[in-house]
């Protein structure tokens, strides 16, 4: 009897330790999980708010290209009225960086950059622009960022042609 309980002695004790480490990994891969998943859904808050950047900055182009004066009041008229634009007489705005003003985009840089093609028998120009919302910005002030962003960088480019 005292043999059997010498060989079983101490049994309890590794068993104990056994689920410690088990218990631990478990919480160690529950919690890595965790933090995983607060960190996507923060970078997929950021990446809504990236998009609305780059929004705000092709609505800031296609307002500029639209700007002509009297240009949207002139459909219909002939061309030798008072006050007639000519579609084609519209430019692109000379490309821009900017951060928006609404305090909710405050840490995004956006980039408008716009490219005007002629039509060579005289119809309207056609506008290509193209607004870029990124986090981290270059060393410039620009983005995209191709230089050395790190792993929380987050961009939405927009295109528009009118």
């Amino acid at each position: 009897m005292n043999e059997v309980r010498a060989k079983t002695h101490g049994f309890a004790i590794i068993t104990a330790i056994f689920i410690l480490v088990v218990l631990a990994a478990l919480g160690a891969f529950i919690l890595n999980v965790f933090t995983n998943q607060q960190i996507g859904a923060a970078l997929d808050m950021q990446g809504v708010k990236a998009y609305q950047a780059a929004r705000a900055g092709v609505e800031w182009g296609a307002y500029q290209v639209q700007a002509t004066p009297a240009y949207n009041f002139s459909y219909g008229v002939s061309n030798t009225a008072v006050g007639y634009a000519n579609a084609n007489t519209r430019a692109c705005p000379s490309p821009t960086n900017f951060t928006p003003s609404a305090i909710s985009l405050s840490g995004f840089t956006v980039t408008v950059q716009c490219v005007a093609s002629a039509d060579a028998s005289g119809g309207p120009t056609v506008f290509v622009i193209t607004s870029t919302a990124c986090n981290q910005p270059s060393a410039i002030g620009a983005c995209p960022n191709t230089t050395n962003p790190n792993n929380l960088y987050v961009e939405r480019r927009l295109e528009v042609t009118l």
